[in-house]
């Protein structure tokens, strides 16, 4: 396993990769791999070809170089979760889906729920952009990484998001230093 970590405006983010591909990137917080990893490590992480490609288009996305990420990818999940994840990669820079319309997308209308679930699970954040995923009524819904961080990329990539009262008492000074809750799913 190969992991290293690139500093963001939102806040320290950690990608793993095997020799297939990234099959883990979150944003971290102040607890670099569950605090596994020396100070060193964070810093210059033990890296591959992938992870290196990895890092160098995510500076490029974050200073506004890049709307499509190439690096190779290898989640690892059910049949369902990666043809929910397949879906999620193929919404493009500067778009959303509802639930909903990404069910229909894997034919099955009917799971929207469940596609709420493996989006949730989404072991690569960002580059499977599943914070591109908002409600039927074009609100936000939740994200692993705080709301806060979702209306940050959406409002990155272009995004108008239907503005409501809870997004002017949003503060992204509130997740910076915090884990993603989804890493309970993940190794």
């Amino acid at each position: 396993m190969f992991i290293d970590y690139l500093d963001t405006p939102l806040g320290l983010f950690e990608f793993m990769a095997t020799e297939q591909g990234i099959c883990q990137a979150i944003f971290c917080g102040d607890k670099a791999c569950d605090n596994k990893v020396s100070t060193e490590q964070q810093t210059q992480g033990t890296v591959n070809n992938i992870t290196a490609q990895c890092k160098q288009q995510l500076i490029e996305y974050f200073t506004g170089q890049r709307t499509v990420f190439t690096v190779p990818l290898n989640p690892q999940g059910t049949p369902f979760q990666q043809s929910v994840w397949h879906c999620l990669g193929q919404i493009p820079f500067g778009a959303v889906k509802s639930y909903g319309e990404i069910a229909k997308m894997i034919n099955k209308p009917k799971s929207a729920q469940a596609v709420g679930g493996a989006n949730g699970r989404n072991p690569i954040t960002l580059i499977v952009p599943c914070h591109r995923v908002i409600g039927s009524n074009g609100s936000l819904t939740g994200y692993a990484g705080g709301i806060e961080r979702k209306l940050w990329l959406l409002n990155h990539e272009g995004v108008k998001v239907k503005i409501s009262d809870k997004n002017d008492q949003l503060d992204i000074n509130n997740v910076l230093h915090k884990r993603q809750s989804k890493t309970q799913f993940l190794r």
